[in-house]
């Protein structure tokens, strides 16, 4: 009989073996002639008759006779029947295969089916739920269980609790054999402590500190206050990333050679924690040589291509510089009808001069068309989401630069932990196919916070933050401020993608109170709403316009205005309500080198608002501010900063105490919250100016404590004036001066050293100053601190 079972060839038709031969030690083996004539001869064929299945339960006959590839009349021999049992094994229906032929040519097939899984259950799980562990496995209820599954799974589950920072977590799956031919799956796991990070450190950087390189790194080291974060697990994918991190941080600031030489992390076995090792070569720092610019089509002038390029020769090498040229390049080529192009940087580094020669070569490219764009992998954005975000669209010639922009136009967005786009062969050669691959990550964040500061005393937040509020893209906040000097509740909806434009839309409600009882014996009450509307001039600068519709009430304690009272009658001509109906603008311009901590370029910003549309309240109010940058060092920064505001009445209005501006404090250093400007001698209120100016020279010094501390320290000088209160307020019935307002526009002058804190409570700010100049009725202070919204 030929049998063949559970896939492998089993013994040829059955033959009676001849004993023996008697071998002598020492003498060469010789195949007897009879097992010689066996091994010539060609394998036996056997006609098949019928086909017998046995051993099915749940499949039926005709299921398994249409999988395998032997029908009646067919020929076989052991090759034909191996590939049989592989074909059925390849189904997954069936545990155990064998296939044998009877004298009388029967094909036998005897089968054990695979069980069916009942259920699958997690235990020790409690870092990770349930319902993410089902998303990962193949194995689900009512499924066909097979080893190759569960052994799957097993290594998707151990990846997963890897990724959440859970090195030795291990799985041992197990079977419980139910009747019917069923199973229960259950997925034993010991998750194991979280594997954190204990420290970062760093070889061979001179030009960086160390807590600079930290700052650039997703991964950061493991502190007890970072409680909601996971980057401070162990993971090798993120210090893959983190490597590209460093060379972009680097290639940024003039070193184009820099490469990260090893990344070594290590274990350690008394706190279970890894110790990261970055071993860095940062070459010397580069500036652009030779730049040039080379194209094939006669159409296209390079010399007026090389003036739109944002880099001149002798300026410091920056690698994000390269990536803008080319889009330049695109630009204006794709504005003079050529979208086909393919531009390609060539670089010439000249070690002995310090320079890099950048030539920029455009070629014009095979002309294909995006046949469609498929979206894939999500599962809570929409597509149109996506699509929106893509500057490419079916139809469009293809172009790798819009791409690529397009790939860092969906990661900036936050909604995906990876994002992958790829070309693939389309309906025809002039046709490609573009695959977009996402994969979400939770955009949903509840924050809570509690600080105390010298002004506000005790404040407690609460916010609530979606950035793609019903997968649609769209962001909504809603938070509440508790303070002793203020409380806030405002609720904020932002669509960024207006009418399918680059316009970003988004209207606004709050209620605040103001307890200004300490500085100006009132309070301020405003309720209402805006809406707004941005959008982007260029790369660099953002124009947004809004309308507001407030209603602002200031009150004053009982009795403190009328015949018998003592207030300020400038400020109790304020009180009451007031509708405020204005509308506004604001156009601001950032050319720094980073948003965040910058060493280099300047950034500036003009604001007015017009009230008057309507309402009880008209006015004209202009701000503007300007900040200079200068790194002497990467650790020593001088910034440059002024700034100036002028608000003026139209219609006979007055400017009202609620419009007016207010100095000191964070604004004025060495001076209490509205500690300088006009004020009323005879009740010391604050009464607040309609015109500032104020500038800011700042110098970031060298922070030598360990970058876990999270402390910046810098110098300053602040030097400004304010006042220029309306006539009203400031002259009798009789055209004489009041003697009891005071109002100059007299310098004041301060400075000091203020310490930024990045605390396990929030950011916080200290502010030691000695003032320089003041007048008698202005209210310093030497030290205050203070939670602040920057660091």
């Amino acid at each position: 009989m030929l049998a063949i079972a559970a896939g492998l060839a089993g013994p040829a038709f059955a033959q009676t073996t001849p004993a023996a031969p008697n071998i002598q030690p020492g003498a060469p083996i010789e195949a007897a002639p009879q097992a010689q004539e066996q091994q010539q001869a060609r394998p036996e064929r056997v006609t098949i008759n019928r086909i017998l299945v046995r051993g099915n339960q749940r499949i039926d006959q005709t299921t398994v006779l249409s999988y395998l590839p032997i029908q009646p009349g067919d020929v076989v021999d052991p090759a034909v029947l191996d590939v049989a049992v592989r074909t059925l094994t390849r189904t997954q229906l069936f545990a155990d295969v064998q296939l044998g032929v009877q004298p009388n040519g029967d094909l036998v097939v005897e089968i054990v089916e695979n069980p069916i899984i009942n259920q699958v259950v997690f235990e020790g799980n409690s870092a990770i739920n349930e319902e993410k562990l089902l998303e990962e496995v193949t194995l689900k209820p009512r499924g066909i269980y097979t080893r190759a599954r569960i052994q799957e799974d097993v290594g998707k589950i151990v990846e997963l609790y890897r990724l959440s920072g859970r090195i030795s977590a291990t799985v041992t799956p197990k079977i419980v054999q139910l009747d019917q031919n069923r199973v229960d799956v259950v997925f034993e796991i010991n998750e194991g402590p979280e594997t954190g990070v204990r420290a970062i450190t760093f070889l061979g950087n001179e030009a960086f500190s160390d807590s600079d390189l930290r700052e650039v790194m997703v991964t950061k080291q493991t502190q007890w206050w970072r409680l909601f974060s996971s980057n401070d697990n162990f993971d090798p994918n993120r210090l893959d990333y983190d490597r590209e991190q460093l060379r972009k941080f680097y290639t940024n600031r003039g070193y184009y050679d820099f490469r990260v030489i090893s990344a070594i992390s290590e274990l350690s076995p008394d706190d279970g924690a890894f110790g990261i090792t970055m071993t860095v070569d940062e070459g010397d720092r580069y500036n652009f040589g030779v730049v040039d610019v080379v194209t094939e089509n006669d159409r296209l002038n390079p010399d007026f291509l090389k003036l739109l390029l944002p880099i001149r020769s002798g300026d410091l090498y920056e690698s994000d510089k390269i990536e803008s040229a080319v889009d330049a390049l695109t630009f204006a080529a794709g504005s003079a009808g050529y979208a086909f192009v393919e531009i390609e940087p060539e670089y010439r580094a000249n070690p002995e001069t310090d320079t890099v020669d950048i030539t920029f070569r455009v070629r014009e490219g095979q002309r294909v068309y995006v046949d469609r764009i498929n979206i894939i992998g999500n599962t809570r954005t929409l597509d149109n989401v996506i699509r929106r975000e893509m500057m490419l669209s079916e139809g469009d010639a293809f172009n790798r630069t819009l791409l690529e922009r397009s790939r860092n136009n969906l990661r900036s967005l936050g909604f995906f932990k990876d994002v992958t786009v790829e070309e693939a062969r389309g309906s025809a050669p002039d046709r490609s196919v573009v695959n977009v691959t996402v994969e979400e990550q939770p955009t949903g964040e509840l924050s809570v916070g509690a600080g105390f500061s010298s002004v506000d005393s005790f404040v407690l937040n609460l916010g609530i933050t979606e950035r793609n509020f019903r997968g649609r893209g769209q962001n909504v906040v809603a938070r509440v401020e508790w303070g002793s000097l203020r409380q806030q509740i405002d609720f904020r909806f932002t669509e960024p993608k207006f009418l399918g434009r680059d316009l970003r839309a988004g209207f606004d409600a709050f209620h605040s109170r103001y307890d200004l009882s300490d500085y100006s014996s009132y309070d301020y009450r405003s309720t209402g709403g805006g809406l707004r509307l941005s959008y982007p001039l260029n790369g660099y600068t953002l124009l947004s316009t809004r309308y507001f519709l407030k209603s602002d009430e200031i009150i004053v304690p009982t009795g403190y205005c009328g015949p018998l009272g003592a207030g300020s009658a400038a400020l109790c001509d304020q009180v009451g309500s007031f509708i405020n109906s204005s509308a506004g603008y604001t156009l601001l311009v950032d050319r720094r080198n980073d948003p965040v901590r910058p060493t280099r370029g300047w950034t500036g910003t003009i604001r007015q608002d017009f009230a008057g549309i309507g309402g009880d309240v008209n006015y004209v109010k202009t701000e503007a501010d300007v900040s200079a940058y200068w790194g002497i060092s990467p650790e020593w920064v001088v910034t440059a900063s002024g700034s100036t505001g002028y608000v003026s009445g139209w219609g006979g209005d007055a400017i009202r105490i609620n419009d007016r501006f207010f100095k000191g404090g964070n604004s004025f250093r060495g001076f209490e919250t509205a500690g300088i400007g006009p004020r009323d001698l005879t009740t010391t209120d604050a009464l607040g100016g309609n015109f500032y100016v104020i500038g800011t020279l700042e110098l970031t010094v060298p922070n030598y404590l360990p970058e876990e501390y999270g402390i910046r320290t810098s110098l300053f000088a602040d030097v400004g004036t304010l006042g220029a209160l309306d006539d009203r307020y400031t002259v009798t019935s009789t055209g004489l001066p009041d003697p009891n307002i005071v109002d100059d526009l007299k310098l004041r002058a301060s400075a000091g050293l203020s310490i930024h804190w990045r605390s396990p409570m929030g950011p916080i700010r200290f502010d030691l100053s000695h003032v320089l100049g003041k007048e008698d009725y202005d209210k310093t202070e030497t030290f205050r601190f203070s939670t602040s919204t920057q660091f």
